[in-house]
């Protein structure tokens, strides 16, 4: 049962929305509201809040408001770790990335994420601990943004086991890429390079899976590829996917994020917020981004202390360990039972 929170509480923001999607989508309210968010609909003063949907085409009408009224926006988008299925599934967010300063994925200018990953001490024994514990267990359970997939399902005929070049593409109309400094022509540099700097490996190149139902579309037409590019449209387990590759590209793609993780240095085309911490080679640098980082102190920045986990068994907000604990339980049962059940001799009641 959801308990009910006190507009009239003093320590709670009154939060302005024009995006419909604010006030349809439950989940997003009540992480909004456990997190102090009075969500409403009007004019704002100077002293309230408008809240956007990350970069999304309804963002300027809350981004017009806060310029005339001088309130501060705050942008809300998924946080890393999702669901079973992408939303196109119709499953609810675990979490939000919850951001006052501007956008993880806009690098044209400092995120709340990218401050906290250039400025905080990151050297908590314990932090480091969990961000090691955490990565373990996305990679023993084959966990990331979106699960609706086998772990164990063999790669298609004309993928090697390993030894592969893998290159990360993205939906055509990703704000993430725009806002990287990426374009479309940058995904047909990135191919290109690929094979220009293994002339002699296999290049493995991974679609987005929302473009396998047709919902999204990719950049690149499977049919017109040719040479020693195999495309690889079907869901899949991206840390055995980057195990078995001996080179990853991508432009903004949050795999380009679980590379790091898997020990891989990846060369960058956009400008994503994994970029410019010394883990990447990046073809696009981020000047102001000095730091040199290590991968367990990247994923503390990004999956523990910058997200908002909620609990929807408990209707509560949570650590990451609890949350990756549903999302474990969650991607389990679909694994499970998304191929159906046998049950012969059983009448139909």
């Amino acid at each position: 049962m959801t308990t009910p929170l006190s507009a009239a509480d003093p320590t709670r923001q009154r939060l302005f929305v024009y995006n419909g999607g604010f006030l349809r989508q439950k989940r997003v309210r009540r992480i909004l509201a456990l997190k102090g968010y009075d969500i409403r609909i009007g004019m704002p003063s100077e002293t309230d809040l408008v809240g956007v949907w990350g970069k999304s085409p309804t963002a300027h009408r809350g981004e017009k408001i806060a310029a005339r009224t001088n309130a501060k926006l705050v942008r809300v988008e998924d946080a890393f770790l999702r669901s079973v299925r992408p939303a196109s599934g119709g499953d609810l967010p675990i979490g939000l990335n919850i951001d006052t300063r501007g956008v993880h994925f806009d690098s044209s200018a400092p995120s709340d994420l990218e401050v906290l990953v250039a400025t905080h001490p990151l050297d908590d024994t314990a932090l480091l601990d969990r961000a090691r514990g955490g990565m373990a267990r996305m990679k023993r359970s084959a966990l990331s943004k979106y699960n609706n997939f086998a772990p164990e399902t063999p790669f298609p005929k004309g993928i090697p086991d390993a030894g592969y070049v893998l290159v990360i593409d993205q939906t055509a109309d990703d704000a993430s890429i725009t806002h990287s400094g990426a374009n479309a022509d940058t995904f047909r540099e990135m191919l290109l390079d690929a094979r220009l700097e293994n002339p002699h490996a296999t290049i493995v190149l991974k679609t987005h899976p929302e473009t396998r139902t047709g919902h999204k579309g990719g950049h690149f037409d499977p049919a017109n590829i040719g040479g020693n590019v195999v495309v690889l449209d079907q869901n899949t387990n991206p840390h055995r996917l980057l195990e078995g590759a001996i080179k990853v590209y991508a432009v903004s793609s949050q795999m380009g994020f679980e590379a790091i993780m898997a020990g891989h240095k990846p060369i960058l085309y956009g400008q994503p917020f994994y970029a410019g911490w010394g883990l990447s080679e990046d073809r696009a640098p981020i000047d102001r981004r000095t730091r040199t980082l290590t991968r367990t102190q990247l994923f503390a920045g990004a999956m523990i202390l910058y997200p908002t986990w909620y609990d929807p068994y408990r209707d509560a907000l949570c650590s990451f360990e609890d949350a990756l604990s549903t999302l474990e339980a969650l991607t389990r049962t679909w694994r499970e039972d998304h191929n159906g059940w046998a049950a012969p001799d059983m009448r139909l009641w």
